[in-house]
């Protein structure tokens, strides 16, 4: 038995020296299987019509936060539409069910872009709000009953209870600004400690949409009004780079350049840089996600994710793209889904598991929201040169 055991020790060694035969940058080229892929939520089921507007976060204590829109009676982004979050306690396998973080009757509750404050565990829930009878047009025009308002709650039990949200309108909203958007996606906490949160605006007397930021210096307590940049963009999610700026990446409403836009602060995000296009980052008009997967630190290799529809004719294709400096180019892309697909939202687990909850479907990109399970081992082809 022990010769047996020997030899097959022998057979195995010799195998993983074949294997590492292929090696890249020192790594062996072995890559995982492939994701796992769990549907959260299904349009159609629940009482809700349609689920859009993915948000997906990991609390300081592993568990996994999944948001997005209940939208009661038609897909439209008018009218009455719940906020709602499905939480996992192992690692995105299973989910709870779907638990109410805001309704207000037939009025719209949405896009929600949560950040976790990891000195205390807080997690902080940005949001916006408008009358359901109002709709984007009329609220960019002035026409509406009312306006979009921005508002904010948090749960400091890991997301299982929720504080009734507050008004913040007065200090992240500017008079003269007419629509107005959270995220979507999630927020980031840089190592100053701030809290910044991507939003978008357009301003009276003009259909120019532009991209901002606003902050928290005190744990989400109170929130200020950072730097805008555009025009022609919106949608947005910001990343801080290891040299301590921040890099902006935005939906871009060029017709004649179907890639996103980005933008660079070196201020925290009071600031920024005129905005440029990146080549590689195709779009069809849609919102993406860009989220760092890991700093320059233990084996030196900074890693930033990002994922969208990666089409410029339409919203199909979901796509996960990798990084190694700091969002300059994009080396490593993987396909998700090769269907419809649109909004979607990535984030990392302790151990390094990659999610990315994002809208797919078989027809549509909004028959589901779907979680996708997977690691650096499947995106990079075992190639990583951690």
């Amino acid at each position: 038995m022990a010769c047996l055991t020997r030899m097959a020790f022998m057979r195995l060694l010799s195998s993983l020296v074949a294997a590492c035969g292929a090696m890249a940058c020192g790594v062996c080229a072995v890559a995982s299987g492939p994701p796992a892929q769990v549907d959260v939520y299904v349009s159609g089921r629940d009482g809700y019509h349609t689920y859009r507007i993915p948000s997906v976060i990991v609390t300081k204590r592993g568990t996994v936060l999944a948001f997005c829109e209940g939208r009661k009676n038609s897909s439209s982004d008018t009218g009455d539409i719940d906020l709602l979050l499905k939480r996992s306690t192992d690692g995105g396998r299973t989910f709870s069910k779907a638990q109410l973080v805001w309704d207000e009757g037939p009025n719209t509750c949405g896009n929600p872009c949560p950040v976790v404050d990891r000195r205390t565990g807080a997690i902080v829930l940005l949001l916006t709000h408008n009358l359901g009878g109002d709709a984007e047009p009329q609220i960019i025009a002035r026409t509406s009953q009312g306006t979009r308002t921005v508002w904010k709650c948090e749960s400091r039990d890991d997301g299982i209870a929720w504080s009734r949200p507050v008004e913040i309108t007065s200090s992240t909203k500017k008079s003269e600004w007419t629509w107005y958007a959270t995220g979507p996606g999630a927020g980031i906490q840089l190592r100053s400690g701030r809290l910044v949160i991507p939003c978008d605006h357009i301003k009276a007397g003009s259909k120019e949409m532009y991209s901002h930021v606003i902050y928290s210096d005190d744990g989400g307590a109170t929130w200020r009004l950072g730097g805008e940049t555009g025009p022609g963009v919106n949608e947005c999610e910001v990343v801080e780079r290891t040299d301590g700026s921040l890099l902006l990446n935005m939906r871009n409403y060029n017709r004649r350049q179907r890639r996103r836009s980005i933008a660079t602060s070196g201020d925290g995000g009071l600031t920024w840089s005129a905005p440029a296009f990146d080549a590689t980052l195709i779009e069809p008009i849609c919102q993406a996600s860009i989220r760092r997967y890991s700093p320059a630190a233990g084996d030196g290799k900074s890693r930033i994710l990002f994922s969208n529809p990666a089409s410029e004719k339409s919203r199909e294709k979901m796509t996960v793209r990798l990084s190694y400096d700091e969002g300059q180019t994009w080396p490593v892309s993987k396909l998700l889904h090769a269907g419809p697909a649109a909004y979607s939202c990535l984030a990392v687990m302790p151990d390094g598991t990659i999610l990315c909850l994002y809208e797919r479907g078989d027809r549509s990109p909004y028959e589901k929201i779907t979680l996708a399970r997977f690691d650096l081992a499947w995106l990079t082809d075992g190639r990583d040169p951690g």
